[in-house]
């Protein structure tokens, strides 16, 4: 991806400026227990970056420090980290929310056994990756044998009370394209994987519609097929002005394993680190007591991603 880099940067993507700061995504580390297509983090079992303990801690020291009602985990599989339930006890305990971004076969993965068990206690909020509703769409881009754990994951946490009438227990559902496409209208795709899954009954609460951001495996997949230019022109031509006041990166900081801040979790995986007046590559220790808002945030070529069409962000479509 390296190659495609200067395209990406080189943008008239319109300025944005931050609100007040609410959430601290964390992204506690790349390895995971799958490695799907679209993975803009290239993700997979041999990725061995892990946050630490102290890094971590530093993160705790954060929450404690600021005014921040969100804590969003991602990874990676952010609960093979083996501080994840550590820094989720340590979040609740702080009145914090927390948001687990679960790819629901890791409930299933030996040794995790009491992992949904360990999220309804705690009422984590899930996002659960499901680019499809049909069986063949799923194992086609997240691997074989990985719609049916879905289906079986998403069944143990139903079975907690996610998903259900007042429980308080919110899961809910990311669609993602399978290759080069914008994501349909919200509303109605959510309807229709409501009712199929309710045939397996299975019940969730929201379905966010993704598109899939044209960096590391993905972007990578596009070049290699020549598909990459057109993508991004795609992006482009569906940008809608709108979107630009609801984009999460205008409330959210992203944090990678190291500790290093980022804008959001794509501009991350594009090593384009926040900018903070004396600080090379800002570290979260750095940014207690700095006010954020109405700073400037990093822009690039990939950010039409969340702006095209009904526009997308971590949150799914953004109107």
């Amino acid at each position: 991806m390296h190659a495609t880099l200067p395209l990406l940067i080189n943008t008239d993507f319109p300025p944005l400026k931050r609100d007040r700061l609410t959430t601290l995504q964390v992204n506690l580390g790349h390895r995971c227990n799958q490695q799907c297509q679209h993975c803009h983090v290239n993700a997979g079992p041999k990725r061995t970056e892990q946050m630490d303990r102290e890094t971590v801690n530093e993160v705790i020291h954060f929450l404690s420090q600021r005014a921040v009602s969100t804590l969003d985990l991602t990874g990676g599989a952010p609960e093979l980290n083996r501080n994840f339930r550590y820094l989720v006890e340590q979040a609740v305990d702080r009145d914090i929310h927390v948001i687990d971004r679960c790819n629901l076969t890791i409930l299933t993965e030996p040794g995790y056994e009491g992992l949904a068990a360990f999220l309804a206690d705690k009422r984590v909020e899930i996002i659960a990756s499901m680019p499809c509703y049909l069986e063949e769409n799923v194992d086609q881009q997240r691997g074989k044998g990985v719609y049916q754990r879905s289906i079986a994951g998403l069944k143990i946490l139903n079975e907690l009370g996610y998903g259900r009438p007042d429980s308080g227990l919110a899961i809910n559902l990311v669609y993602n394209p399978v290759g080069p496409s914008l994501p349909p209208a919200q509303q109605q795709l959510e309807i229709d994987y409501k009712k199929h899954l309710l045939k397996q009954g299975i019940v969730f609460n929201q379905l966010y519609t993704l598109a899939n951001m044209p960096i590391k495996r993905f972007g990578s997949m596009l070049v290699s097929r020549g598909q990459f230019n057109d993508y991004l022109e795609l992006l482009r031509q569906s940008h809608q002005d709108a979107n630009l006041d609801s984009v999460m990166c205008r409330s959210l900081i992203s944090i990678d394993w190291k500790g290093h801040v980022y804008d959001c979790d794509f501009n991350q995986m594009l090593d384009m680190p926040i900018q903070l007046a004396g600080r090379h590559r800002p570290r979260l220790p750095d940014l207690i007591g700095v006010d954020l808002e109405g700073c400037r945030i990093d822009v690039a070529e990939h950010c039409y991603g969340c702006t095209a069409g009904q526009g997308s962000s971590c949150g799914g479509a953004l109107r």
